[in-house]
């Protein structure tokens, strides 16, 4: 019996969180209530202060419950086994961004946390879980580049905490603006062309995908 109502208040708790995101998605986080949350999941609203103290716990458990794309990169990139920094960073974007284009769990939940929520006084454990997310992905790009460039005996053009949040900007902003209309654009594509681009920028020269390394200064079109 005890075994049964443990299995049956984490279906409950998985019910509200599934609920959760698909009305923060729908609504966005502010103008959705506890309430609506609990009647979407078939659940009273004390059943949600069983589980969760107050929205932000509902949200951040929602957030745990996927690895998200710029969290998921580096831990696939770890996993290559390269000795190239570059190969390495590379691999764990393309990780990342074909996340987002295979799972709609992570698709959405990356949606409500870039295009959803606000940072208010109330949010502001979920900021903060943003922001470590943010630097720790910022300190792996340096990291990467700076070991990258010294292999290479390149000078970097700017410092390497400057070329990482570059770096990590163009990632996280093709995500975005591609959730915005995921047809604009193939996503994973343009993703590794312009990370390619990118290092081009810094001085790294690398061939690009199926083409020879003289074409790699190749010119976007527009």
């Amino acid at each position: 019996m005890a075994r049964r109502t443990k299995e049956e208040a984490l279906a409950t708790r998985n019910r509200l969180l599934d609920a959760a995101e698909l009305l923060f998605q729908a609504q966005g986080v502010s103008q959705t209530t506890l309430q609506q949350i609990a009647q979407q999941a078939g659940a009273t609203r004390g059943a949600i202060y069983w589980h969760f103290k107050d929205k932000a716990d509902l949200f951040n458990a929602m957030m745990e419950r996927v690895i998200l794309p710029l969290e998921a990169g580096p831990k696939a990139a770890s996993a290559i086994g390269t000795d190239d920094p570059l190969d390495e960073i590379e691999e764990g974007m393309v990780h990342a961004l074909t996340l987002m284009t295979t799972d709609p769990q992570v698709r959405r939940v990356f949606d409500v946390a870039t295009h959803k929520v606000e940072y208010t006084h109330d949010m502001a454990s979920v900021q903060q879980r943003h922001l470590a997310a943010r630097n720790a992905c910022v300190v792996d790009f340096e990291k990467a580049l700076r070991l990258a460039a010294r292999r290479g005996h390149i000078k970097l053009p700017v410092p390497g905490y400057v070329a990482a949040q570059g770096l990590h900007a163009l990632i996280s902003g093709l995500i975005q603006n591609w959730l915005l209309d995921p047809e604009a654009f193939e996503l994973v594509a343009t993703g590794r062309r312009t990370f390619r681009v990118y290092l081009a920028g810094l001085g790294f020269v690398r061939p690009a995908p199926g083409a020879p390394v003289e074409n790699e200064h190749e010119t976007l079109s527009v």
